[in-house]
């Protein structure tokens, strides 16, 4: 089973403050032109997307730099919506992300630098997270210099507590790109 874990792209959609708007206008009509075709606008970090070292890290990869195993793993969801203010790392139970894609459900709240550094220390392969921003500038760089990427946005992980999954998420091949929408899934092991 496949079980979607990205937002829809749509014209006009929320973005984080102060990201380009987001625009899909039909540029093509069949009636007219004899097929379809929409014109697209929109930043790199719109709905479920990743983020790459070149977003907050100077001279870090851009997302066209990155290899390919970074975007597909193991993954594990870890539920921390039952607490308040920034995550604290005595709410993640204390092993088991090792190549992991570690992927937090918050219900809005941001990571603590603490949790990051575990992250990495842990050596998880990308981290995760249903929010707009996974943490403040400290928590990007943090991850972001060990090279992890960043998946934020993300939806449907309460489907995925308890159970085991192969998380995929493929970015654009953007030349210069400081991250890219994905479409995110989880492919649910046999049972």
């Amino acid at each position: 089973m496949i079980i979607d874990l990205s937002k829809p792209i749509y014209d006009k959609m929320p973005v984080y403050p102060d990201d380009p708007p987001v625009s899909v206008r039909p540029w093509a009509l069949i009636p007219r032109d004899g097929y379809y075709l929409n014109a697209l606008k929109m930043g790199e970090h719109t709905g479920t997307h990743v983020d790459a070292p070149a977003h907050f890290v100077p001279g870090g990869k851009y997302i066209s730099e990155m290899p390919l195993e970074k975007f597909i793993g193991e993954g594990v969801v870890i539920d921390v919506r039952g607490g308040e203010g920034k995550v604290r790392l005595e709410e993640i139970p204390d092993s088991g992300y090792y190549d992991k894609v570690v992927i937090f459900l918050t219900g809005g709240r941001e990571l603590s630098p603490e949790v990051a550094l575990f992250v990495v220390a842990e050596g998880a392969r990308a981290v995760g997270t249903d929010t707009e921003s996974i943490g403040d500038e400290a928590v990007h760089r943090i991850l972001l210099s060990e090279e992890l990427p960043i998946f934020e946005n993300l939806t449907n992980l309460e489907s995925l507590l308890g159970r085991e999954f192969t998380f995929i998420a493929f970015p654009l091949k953007i030349e210069g790109g400081s991250g890219s929408p994905v479409r995110a899934v989880a492919i649910l092991h046999e049972e």
